[in-house]
């Protein structure tokens, strides 16, 4: 037999498949699913990560397949470390990427614990993405299906926790492993994938925050670029940079949102050259090698963005500016910016806004 791998089950067809991926291989394999999330017994809209069915439906995969499954409640961390955080900023004006800090604050953690209570060398996960040894560096690489490639979501893992981890999918591409699957007649080959959140299915954000702190969300005014108010909304969190559709007004014009404002609880609109920059600011960066105080790199502002040529220039307090070749259509903060060269990725950073606050909200003239 091979070592032995701790594989994470989500109960999708993913992990399932990088688990009969291993076994065939050689390797011994124990399942652990990370028991994150609940739903209400009257929700009619299931995800399909980390919530009580999908844990039954990876032991259904560990049966089928032979290898031992455990479960661990993780709940209480994933409430703290990922869903609270989730409410705050959006209550702070800004839009977060919480499959990020998922993965970094909660799952490669609590996984690479559990691997060494149950004696796992290695660590697997059903990522579309590939790791390359080069000497005493470990690289991280985009999975070989772009479309489905999740490199972005892991580009803060340092060396020694990378090198603990493999993953089989990165050199498959989906409709492979929808195949491989099916071959195997692995129970749910034939489940959808969830396009949303994990606490959030149904993929109203807005109504999570609103049942989280119903005392915290105030209406407020949506004003045009002059600061004249054109109307009003119900809530920041309903609103995030770049946004276009439910606007709640009519400008004559196609109109997006260009900024929103925490603290005066104002939504500006504007054009979409209103959103365009050339410049990032940067909190929070972490690099996979020395690359200089400035260096070139493909920038990817947002997951499966199109990937942008920037220079990234380092600062002392551990953040960084970014600016762009051409100018970008402005993300919001609470993203993530991603470095990569070709294939490999070098590091990222939380994206942070350093604007001019919004223009002081104005009456419009009767």
């Amino acid at each position: 037999m091979g070592s032995r791998v701790l594989v994470a089950m989500s109960g999708g067809v993913d992990s399932s498949v990088a688990a009969a991926v291993l076994l065939e291989a050689g390797h011994e394999v124990v399942g652990v699913t990370l028991h994150l999330w609940d739903y209400p017994d009257n929700d009619t809209v299931k995800g399909r990560c980390c919530a009580p069915e999908d844990i039954h439906d990876a032991r259904r995969v560990a049966d089928h397949l032979g290898f031992p499954h455990y479960a661990f409640d993780r709940r209480e961390l994933f409430e703290r470390e990922v869903v609270a955080p989730f409410v705050e900023e959006y209550l702070a004006g800004k839009t977060p990427s919480p499959c990020v800090r998922c993965n970094r604050g909660v799952k490669i953690h609590e996984l690479v614990t559990l691997a060494d209570r149950l004696g796992a060398e290695k660590v697997a996960t059903g990522h579309y993405a590939r790791t390359r040894q080069e000497g005493g560096r470990v690289d991280l690489l985009r999975g070989v299906d772009r479309t489905k490639d999740q490199s972005y979501f892991l580009h803060m893992l340092p060396d020694e926790v990378l090198s603990r981890f493999v993953f089989p999918l990165g050199s498959l591409d989906k409709a492979t492993v929808r195949a491989r699957a099916r071959a195997l007649t692995l129970p749910g080959a034939h489940k959808g994938e969830s396009q949303e959140l994990c606490f959030v299915p149904t993929g109203r954000y807005d109504e999570l925050i609103e049942a989280r702190a119903p005392e915290r969300v105030q209406p407020g005014k949506i004003v045009d670029p002059t600061g004249a108010v054109v109307g009003t909304h119900a809530g920041i969190h309903k609103f995030t940079r770049g946004q276009r559709r439910n606007l709640g007004v009519a400008l004559g014009e196609r109109a997006y949102v260009v900024d929103v404002d925490a603290a005066s609880g104002l939504v500006q609109l504007g054009t979409k050259e209103d959103l365009l920059t050339s410049k990032l600011t940067l909190e929070e960066v972490t690099l996979r090698a020395p690359l200089g105080e400035s260096f070139e790199a493909d920038v990817v502002v947002r997951y499966q963005g199109a990937p942008r040529r920037g220079t990234i220039t380092l600062a002392r307090s551990g953040g960084a500016e970014v600016h762009f070749k051409e100018p970008i259509t402005r993300p919001s903060a609470g993203q993530y910016a991603v470095f990569y060269e070709e294939d490999r990725v070098l590091g990222g950073g939380l994206i942070v806004d350093r604007r001019a606050p919004a223009p002081a909200a104005r009456a419009l003239a009767p």
